[in-house]
């Protein structure tokens, strides 16, 4: 009888272990991947180090968390094109690789030109914002920070203008910061005429003028044709030519060299504009007697049009891109 009672015993206390200690080391075992980890265990932050661990931004600054949220809007402006096909491959494909390039961001639209906004609602019915429209409607969406990507050639008197007016709504945002025209600095002409001379090539053979023609402005940055122009030259694009409608160098400063060159029995003529619009159809493509065309024929010369607006050229575009991760960088 006592070794029936001895062995129940011992099966009793056997059994007790087993529910005591093998819960224990179970739950042990469950533990042990996560200690042997090379991670490091999570910090723990203590009511004292609350204030000071707020100082230190976590991966992701303020500025990011903000714009995740739509706080922050690219505003990209243009002259405007009453071309259709032209504005939406050129200031369309600009606009497009903003959005691109900075997906965080929304990229909006605006024109300075007023005529062409009316005629595009006229005729089209299609609802443009001028600039200050669009930074009003920027204020009322409640936007904080501002960035503006004008896709302007140069920082001329409509450039200045819009700096101008961005001045008068500094107190309606916490940031503004404007980006930098095509034509720069040194390595945006560099980037320039790497994009044009690219897109022309087939036609450098020799015998053939690319003759390219800007606008012209009155202001003092209207410099930046004969910069271009010195540049193509220095770089070994002898046979790209540089002109303007409305300043200097004009047409006949350019047939003029042309003349001088003698070699030339063709010239093809493309916009030195973002747009293929009105400049480009009707004074340089255009059959009317004073257009560029119809006086280079005149001239003897065989004339190709390319009504290539330089919005069209991805090296172009990213110029812009660049222009404008540099205002970013500013804030």
């Amino acid at each position: 009888m006592k070794r029936k009672m001895a062995v129940l015993l011992a099966v009793l206390l056997t059994l007790g272990f087993c529910v005591n200690g093998c819960g224990k080391d179970t739950q042990q075992t469950a533990q042990e991947p996560q200690q042997e980890s090379s991670e490091e265990p999570e910090a723990q932050v203590t009511p004292e180090d609350t204030e000071d661990a707020a100082e230190v931004p976590e991966e992701g600054s303020e500025i990011e968390a903000q714009t995740s949220d739509g706080d922050t809007l690219i505003l990209a402006v243009s002259f405007g094109t009453s071309y259709n096909d032209s504005r939406d491959i050129t200031i369309g494909a600009i606009e497009k690789s903003l959005e691109d390039a900075f997906l965080e961001y929304p990229v909006r639209r605006a024109f300075t030109s007023q005529i062409i906004i009316d005629k595009l609602a006229e005729r089209d019915g299609l609802e443009i914002d001028n600039v200050t429209q669009a930074l009003d409607r920027a204020v009322a969406d409640g936007f904080k920070n501002l960035i503006v990507q004008p896709t302007h050639l140069m920082n001329g008197l409509e450039y200045m203008d819009i700096v101008n007016e961005l001045k008068e709504y500094e107190s309606d945002f916490e940031k503004i910061a404007i980006g930098e025209p095509l034509l720069t600095s040194d390595a945006d002409y560099e980037a320039v005429i790497n994009a044009i001379t690219e897109d022309t090539k087939s036609y450098d053979d020799g015998e053939t003028a690319i003759v390219y023609m800007g606008h012209g402005t009155e202001a003092e940055s209207n410099q930046v044709y004969a910069t271009m122009q010195e540049k193509l030259t220095a770089s070994g694009h002898s046979n790209y030519y540089i002109g303007t409608v409305e300043a200097a160098p004009t047409l006949e400063d350019v047939v003029k060299a042309l003349k001088e060159a003698g070699t030339y029995k063709k010239v093809v003529l493309q916009p030195l504009m973002v747009v293929a619009g009105d400049h480009a159809n009707n004074d340089m493509a255009g059959d009317e007697e004073d257009s560029w065309k119809t006086a280079l024929e005149a001239e003897g010369f065989e004339v190709e049009s390319r009504l290539v607006g330089l919005g069209e050229l991805a090296g172009i575009r990213e110029i812009y891109v660049q222009h404008t991760q540099a205002a970013i960088d500013s804030l």
